[in-house]
C-alpha cells in the first residue's frame, strides 16, 4: 500500500472525465487499497480515483458507520429523490474551503464491487451528499461549481434546523 498525492483544485486532471474500468485485476485492487490509505491519512470520508491522478471510474467511501468501507467501480446514479437537502461540503482536493451545496435527499447508485458483481445501494441524508460529491468528480465536476450563494440569515436557518 502507498499514500498517493492528492491533486489540488488547480490541477487540470480534476476537470477531466474518468474512464470506465474494463477489468478488475490486481492493479485495480492496489489502486483501491492506496485510495483508502490516502483517504484515511488525509482524514477524508470519500475519495475519487481522479483525485490521486488516475482517470478511472472508482470511488472509495468510509463514513465510519455500519456500512464500513465501500468501493464503487463504474458507479452511476439510477434514481434520486425529488426532495432536496442543503449541507456543508468540503473536499480533499480543495483544502481549507467549505460551502453549502444542494443535493438530492436520497440517491440509488448502481456499481460494480471489487469481486466484479453488480450492486445497487440506496443512501440518504449526508451519505447521499457524499456519494453525489464523489460521483461528480468522475465527470470533472467539483463541489465548488455547485456552491450556493446564501445570505447570513439563510445559513443561520440551516444550522438551526440541524
Amino acid at each position: 500500500m502507498a499514500i498517493r498525492q492528492i491533486r489540488l483544485k488547480d490541477d487540470p486532471i480534476l476537470r477531466k472525465k474518468s474512464r470506465e474500468v474494463e477489468v478488475i485485476d490486481d492493479r485495480i485492487r492496489q489502486i483501491v487499497e492506496d485510495m483508502f490509505e490516502t483517504m484515511y491519512e488525509n482524514e477524508g470520508i470519500g475519495l475519487a480515483c481522479v483525485q490521486v491522478g488516475i482517470l478511472k471510474r472508482i470511488v472509495v467511501i468510509d463514513m465510519r458507520d455500519d456500512d464500513g468501507k465501500i468501493v464503487l467501480i463504474n458507479p452511476k446514479i439510477i434514481d434520486q429523490s425529488e426532495e432536496k437537502q442543503i449541507d456543508m461540503e468540503g473536499c480533499l482536493s480543495i483544502p481549507n474551503e467549505r460551502g453549502y451545496v444542494e443535493r438530492p435527499k436520497s440517491v440509488t447508485v448502481e456499481y460494480t464491487d471489487l469481486d466484479g458483481n453488480t450492486q445497487t445501494k440506496t443512501v440518504t441524508d449526508y451519505k447521499a451528499h457524499c456519494f453525489c460529491h464523489e460521483l461528480d468528480h468522475l465527470d470533472g465536476v467539483l463541489y465548488t461549481d455547485k456552491v450556493l450563494n446564501l445570505t447570513k440569515e439563510e445559513i443561520e436557518k440551516l444550522e438551526n434546523e440541524k
